[in-house]
């Protein structure tokens, strides 16, 4: 296996092509067009917004919201596991194409969507999800063996950067096909938003093969050879969360991360779905303003990273959740589209900050040269997982107990303001990650 040579632009480049390739799905199936797309097909004169799904009857966007809770929830569960082998095989790409692949696959099946559907087309959004969730996890876990220390700030950034520009610009040629159609002659109004879910997949597919052939495979594990591997699986993960027990920086920023990462994930899945409930905006104007908000986060990613340099990672995070505290409590009582769009503003310029700079503060409190990355990760990652289970079912049975998807945005605030009072705990190692 090859060393990675750190800070190599090259390999940073073909590294943050994966963002590229993935957060295709992230925009165009869990925040714009799909979201418009169901919540248009399962919104009926006869049944209004309730959906039977498999005997049960469900409010749409509730449903939509328990599918990917529990696509996260399971691969919270696995992911330790499958890091762990990872590691001790030294199969981290393969396994990162694997969920890759599994991802793109179900995109594409998702052209088939409609009402008569349904209970596949959950399925695959599902796994989906799951897809993507393995695959950034294996990503993520590349950071600190491509970048050195002080440059892990700037190399998330352009990764969430690249990441940004990516799915943008294939939303925008999804938006031809939608907004356009009689320019190819589509005269089915779902051919455009299920043409596009084609396009994801083969979008993410097909940019990921950059990174597939630049990253190397990592170096198997320490862990003495063994017949029986889950035992050796479970014996690595053991050790990797022996090593985690013991660096206090991690103890402390896990726990602020899991509160605030609920509601900043939740807000990003749920945003579109409020805009068309609440503010009755149609499906375009819901999609061009997610698109204004990840315009917004290219210029937030590279923004809060260079703060980071001035006042540390931790000080940046705290007013970066206070900003998202404010948002929450603005949402509940916003009435026009003037006041959306600037919502809308406000959270593309600390959505990308947040993303960004919670990766690069956690691979800074990792020990150096490790070669488990992938196990180290997983905690990052199955923690945030948890958040956006707890976040989404919370955002779910508020809605669906009250029928006011307010109470269920405005709710989202106890999390960061739960999020904001454990980072002071992390404030006494703000020097360590400041640079």
């Amino acid at each position: 296996m090859a060393i990675i040579e750190k800070n190599n632009k090259k390999i940073i480049r073909a590294w943050s092509m994966y963002d590229w390739a993935n957060s295709a799905y992230n925009l165009v199936i869990t925040s714009t067009i799909f979201p418009a797309y169901y919540t248009a097909i399962t919104q009926t004169k006869e049944n209004g917004d309730i959906v039977n799904f498999c005997g049960f009857k469900v409010v749409n966007t509730a449903l939509s919201n328990f599918a990917l809770a529990a696509a996260y929830l399971l691969m919270a569960f696995a992911l330790p596991f499958i890091s762990s082998y990872a590691d001790v095989k030294g199969r981290k790409k393969q396994i990162m194409m694997f969920f890759t692949y599994l991802g793109a696959a179900s995109c594409m099946g998702l052209f088939f969507f409609k009402l008569e559907t349904l209970e596949i087309s959950i399925i695959l959004f599902a796994v989906a999800a799951m897809g993507y969730i393995g695959g950034v996890l294996f990503n993520n876990s590349y950071l600190p063996e491509i970048a050195s220390v002080e440059q892990q700030d700037k190399v998330s950034a352009q990764g969430f950067a690249y990441g940004y520009v990516g799915c943008v610009t294939l939303q925008i040629i999804c938006l031809v096909f939608i907004l356009k159609p009689d320019w190819f002659g589509i005269t089915d109004p779902s051919f455009g938003p299920r043409l596009s879910f084609l396009l994801v997949g083969l979008w993410w597919a097909g940019f990921a093969t950059i990174p597939f052939r630049a990253l190397p495979n990592n170096q198997r594990s320490a862990v003495r050879a063994s017949k029986n591997l889950f035992r050796i699986v479970v014996l690595e993960f053991r050790i990797v969360q022996k090593k985690i027990n013991k660096i206090i920086a991690i103890r402390r920023f896990l726990p602020a991360y899991f509160f605030y990462a609920a509601g900043v994930q939740t807000v990003m899945i749920v945003a579109a779905a409020f805009g068309a409930k609440e503010l009755k905006l149609e499906s375009s104007k819901l999609i061009i303003t997610i698109l204004l908000i990840q315009l917004v986060a290219i210029a937030g990613a590279f923004l809060m990273s260079l703060l980071s340099k001035r006042f540390g990672n931790v000080k940046v995070l705290m007013a970066v959740v206070c900003v998202w505290i404010g948002v929450c409590l603005s949402a509940f009582y916003i009435t026009t589209e003037m006041q959306f769009y600037l919502l809308a503003c406000v959270v593309g310029l600390v959505m990308g900050g947040i993303q960004s700079l919670s990766r690069s503060t956690y691979s800074k409190f990792l020990p150096a040269n490790i070669k488990d990355t992938a196990s180290f990760f997983s905690f990052y990652d199955v923690t945030e997982k948890i958040a956006i289970v707890v976040g989404l079912i919370s955002f779910g049975l508020i809605e669906q107990l009250t029928r006011n998807i307010r109470l269920s945005a405005l709710f989202l605030s106890v999390f960061f303001l739960i999020g904001l009072l454990l980072l002071t705990r992390v404030l006494k190692f703000n020097k360590t990650v400041g640079s």
